[in-house]
């Protein structure tokens, strides 16, 4: 019979290496536009421009909306969809991208999220009662894994389900200065340098970090006091990592700093989250006992207004199944210009004890082991030590009309190798992959 699988490999390679061989045509062609001169009069001297720019006008004091319309008047509606594809040189039997959990499709197009949002931003220049909201629905293949429990993650059984992502009201309290920032409800953790939006990432596919050292939502009250412009406390007490009906009878808490430094360009996140995570209905001693630590350090430095470093330290540990994991990525991302942007990402990822990383079965098997509920997984053999290199091209067209400008296409090349003697890839007989990914991120 004939490989399909391989016929729709090639096909995709050859789609992004076109997009790729367009967008360096475009890049040149920017880089030979002709250099634009002021004009010069008949003696060949500059012309002064006609008249002196106006000087910036001072920002206006914050002033506190005088009725429920004029509050109202600052809600937005918004809808936004990614989809992609990531082809995988050793074309598995499973199709499965092994370490991936957003991307782990291999050789196959993917709706990953559509959503819809409805929100009104908290002003940050307030300096009284301010009150904001934001509700964000999603349907998609990403809603398997970021399901909070007790929130539609047993209402589908399909790859492309139905999620909360977001069901926040938030405050501002003006009993110091700078204010302090409460948020209550469903909404997405505040540790990681990735989050849950596309557009808030550099790549399609996310790094070992996003998938498997972090918590991606929580239910319960974050705080954030801005005690002085520099200096950012963070506290808060929720349900756990992804829960809404908790999966045991203990809570959850954050704790931890953001810095501001040289004037913005400089900025430290710190921030842990602690407590049981276990299901109380697994037999002890991994049951509704042991702490489970997740923390992590993101610092980001923007060098120049094009040059961008992010590093992210991440250690987690979970006494519960005596397993422990840690790891390092360094971004880099290069502003060419307003349309496009070159992204590096390098990362080191331990699984001490071969627990973390792995790759769900089905459809809701990632929400079941965290329920309690029969599942099965893809694992490494062994414990390993993982690394990844990913080199990608954000692409923003420009001249869109209106309701489709907000469109992104990223393609990108990624390596991974297991760094000690393990064969995870492949159909778990490979030492590392090639993969090369794209996608398509459209807000309208």
């Amino acid at each position: 019979m004939p490989n399909f699988d391989g016929f729709i490999l090639r096909r995709a390679t050859l789609a992004l290496a076109s997009a790729l061989v367009t967008a360096g045509y475009a890049m040149a062609a920017h880089a030979q536009a002709p250099i634009l001169t002021a004009p010069t009069n008949a003696t060949g001297s500059v012309t002064p421009p006609a008249t002196t720019p106006a000087a910036p006008e001072a920002p206006k004091p914050w002033v506190a909306p005088a009725t429920f319309g004029e509050w109202a008047s600052a809600i937005k509606l918004s809808f936004q969809g990614e989809a992609g594809i990531i082809g995988n040189t050793d074309d598995p039997r499973n199709q499965t991208n092994f370490g991936q959990l957003f991307t782990d499709k291999s050789n196959r197009p993917v709706l990953n999220q559509f959503l819809v949002t409805a929100s009104r931003d908290l002003d940050t220049t307030a300096t009284g009662w301010e009150f904001g909201f934001k509700l964000q629905l999603m349907y998609g293949s990403d809603a398997r894994i970021i399901h909070n429990i007790g929130v539609f993650d047993q209402l589908i059984h399909d790859r492309n389900q139905f999620d909360v992502v977001e069901a926040n009201g938030s405050v501002r309290i003006p009993v110091i200065e700078g204010g302090i920032d409460l948020k209550v409800g469903i909404y997405p953790t505040p540790l990681g340098v990735e989050v849950i939006d596309p557009k808030g990432n550099a790549f399609y596919s996310k790094s070992y970090i996003y998938n498997y050292g972090l918590p991606f939502k929580h239910s319960g009250g974050l705080a954030i006091a801005h005690v002085s412009p520099m200096v950012d406390l963070y506290g808060g007490v929720d349900t756990g990592v992804n829960t809404f009906t908790d999966n045991n009878s203990y809570a959850g808490y954050i704790a931890g700093v953001g810095l501001t430094m040289l004037g913005g360009n400089l900025t430290v996140l710190a921030l842990t989250h602690i407590g049981v995570e276990n299901p109380s209905n697994v037999p002890a001693p991994y049951g509704n006992a042991g702490l489970r630590y997740l923390n992590d350090l993101a610092v980001v430095y923007k060098a120049t207004d094009k040059l961008t470093f992010t590093t992210e330290v991440n250690y987690i540990r979970d006494d519960g199944y005596r397993a422990e994991a840690f790891g390092a990525a360094q971004y880099v991302a290069y502003a060419l210009n307003d349309q496009f942007t070159l992204n590096g990402r390098a990362e080191v990822f331990r699984d001490q004890n071969n627990f973390f990383v792995s790759n769900p079965n089905n459809n809701r098997d990632y929400i079941n082991f965290q329920r309690g509920s029969y599942s099965t997984f893809i694992t490494a053999a062994k414990p390993t030590t993982y690394s990844e290199l990913t080199l990608g091209v954000t692409y923003k067209p420009e001249g869109l009309p209106a309701p489709v400008a907000a469109l992104l296409i990223r393609p990108e090349l990624r390596y991974d190798r297991a760094l000690n003697n393990s064969r995870p890839y492949g159909d778990r007989n490979r030492r590392d992959v090639f993969t090369l990914g794209t996608d398509v991120v459209l807000g309208f």
